[in-house]
């Protein structure tokens, strides 16, 4: 088998595998390291946050259009050629990130960056898959899967110690080292599979790449700014979205009747991928929304640097790194990845439900620890049995096709659940505080003695009686709607933990007995 041809043995399996996973952890620290220097970056731009959030904006754009292009643009430049270029593209663009002196410079060169980097995602997991024989795709994955979720929990910490000691475009300079090294080893070992067909120009499927990119540079806008906007309120909210979904849908139809699809769609005839692409979706779901919440938790409420909020991510982390040589194994030997992925969601709403009981406006650090050991536990569990029985029954060109699809999926699920987390953090918050302020009856005992010791407090600084109690009723107000988000918070949990719950009959029913299994099928 032609495939067969790609698999690598000893030092230079290391070595391609080092090369995939350090372009892995490039994309993915950098959609996450940008977002605790965006205070820094817009004091030194001159512009308001919701200006500067356009710089995630439009990496996120960029990454979601590419990624279901990277198949195609492989097989026509060359696995090892496009790859190479990826890097050098994402390379010289965070250089030029890093040079930036207006809004608008870095906007673009981060789109710039975004188009190297979701080819890099994609394309180092399809390499790596390729790189080991069938029966060991279990621990290609488990491998693949450390940078995956390892990534996001680097990037807040890294980016806090950056901005902490230099400054913000020392978030781009780092990747210059890395990508260049990463382009030098890519060069001498990555190779390119020899069954891919090049288009001609007239074959070139010009109209499904503007189709693609209108729907989902559409959609990833309407969920980045949705919030803001205040969602269907809003016109351009309300046009964009009508224009993702019709954009979307002729998409589909073009990929159908066009001899040379741009994303191969008819590969979603494969039961594991569908499956899997569905699984990967609500992975990403969990795994960004949970890696979202955390953060603004400890800082906006707990009053945490962005450091110590980065860095307590980082034990769940390693948790998980350490689970998935044990799961590749246990794929391995035959165990069924539906009992791995049940057991991963199960394990998911534990953690999110432990969350629903420890959070408080005060909760210390030690309550954090072992929730999100039991986070890691669970992510183990999912990825490396979603993303191996993705690809179990796929061969060929159809490996990158269908590493795309979940990718891409992944990334939207992730783009979904913190549009949707941000959404109810906004409006859950002020029902709550409608729920809580009835209860402060000024004619209540407790009330009035806690307000009269608030009160005493003031006068004793110096403030007459007046102001000491505006400023008491104040306090009250800062603390309910700090009580308001707890409690929104709390709820965010529960009803995570419940949507993993509701996932796993799904996954005893769809997975298929035996699927998944990664046995040489040549055999």
């Amino acid at each position: 088998m032609e495939e067969n041809s790609l698999v690598e043995y000893g030092s230079r399996r290391v070595i391609i595998t080092i090369t995939a996973i350090m372009c892995a952890l490039l994309e993915i620290v950098d959609t996450t390291i940008v977002n605790v220097a965006m205070n820094e970056m817009k004091g030194s731009l001159g512009v308001t946050l919701t200006d500067i959030a356009w710089v995630v904006t439009a990496y996120a754009i960029a990454n979601v259009i590419i990624v279901p292009m990277t198949s195609w643009l492989s097989q026509q430049f060359g696995r090892k050629n496009y790859f190479a270029v990826s890097i050098v593209i994402f390379t010289v663009a965070s250089f030029f990130c890093g040079q930036s002196t207006t809004l608008w410079e870095i906007i673009l060169f981060r789109f710039i960056q975004g188009l190297g980097g979701g080819a890099l995602l994609v394309t180092s997991q399809t390499i790596i898959t390729e790189s080991y024989p069938k029966e060991k795709r279990g621990i290609a994955q488990a491998i693949y899967g450390m940078g995956v979720i390892v990534g996001p929990t680097l990037g807040p910490p890294l980016g806090g110690f950056i901005i902490d000691n230099w400054s913000w475009p020392y978030i781009f300079y780092i990747n210059i080292p890395i990508g260049i090294v990463a382009t030098l080893l890519t060069i001498g070992f990555v190779k390119s599979p020899k069954y891919a067909e090049k288009s001609s120009l007239s074959q070139v499927d010009f109209i499904g790449i503007i189709l693609l990119s209108v729907a989902v540079g559409a959609l990833q806008y309407v969920l980045e700014h949705g919030q803001q906007d205040d969602w269907f309120d809003n016109t351009a909210i309300t046009v964009l979205s009508i224009t993702s979904v019709f954009s979307f849908i002729l998409f589909v139809w073009r990929e159908l009747v066009f001899d040379h699809p741009i994303v191969n769609i008819r590969v979603l005839k494969d039961s594991n991928l569908l499956v899997g692409t569905i699984l990967s979706f609500i992975l990403g779901f969990g795994l960004y929304g949970s890696t979202f919440v955390i953060p603004i938790y400890t800082q906006s409420l707990l009053g945490w640097t962005a450091t110590d909020a980065g860095l307590l991510l980082v034990p769940s982390s390693l948790m998980t790194a350490f689970m998935m040589p044990f799961i590749a194994i246990m794929l391995q030997k035959g165990v069924s990845p539906k009992y791995l992925v049940s057991g991963g969601f199960f394990i998911f709403f534990a953690y999110s439900f432990w969350f629903f009981k420890i959070m408080t406006p005060d909760t210390g650090t030690e309550h954090f620890f072992w929730p999100l050991i039991i986070r890691g536990m669970g992510l183990g569990l999912l990825f490396v049995p979603v993303t191996t029985l993705s690809l179990s029954t796929l061969v060929g060109k159809s490996i990158g096709e269908g590493a795309a699809f979940t990718g891409m999926f992944r990334q939207l699920g992730g783009s979904f659940g913190i549009a949707i987390i941000t959404t109810l953090i906004s409006r859950w918050s002020v029902q709550h505080r409608a729920n809580l302020v009835p209860n402060l009856d000024t004619s209540d005992l407790d009330v009035q003695n806690r307000i009269v010791a608030l009160q005493q407090s003031f006068i004793q600084k110096g403030f007459s009686a007046n102001e000491s109690l505006n400023k008491a009723y104040q306090i009250l107000d800062v603390q309910i709607i700090k009580q308001s988000t707890v409690l929104t918070y709390m709820d965010i949990f529960l009803y995570l933990g419940v949507l993993f719950l509701c996932c796993i009959p799904f996954v005893l029913i769809f997975i298929k007995k035996g699927a998944g299994k990664v046995v040489d099928v040549g055999h």
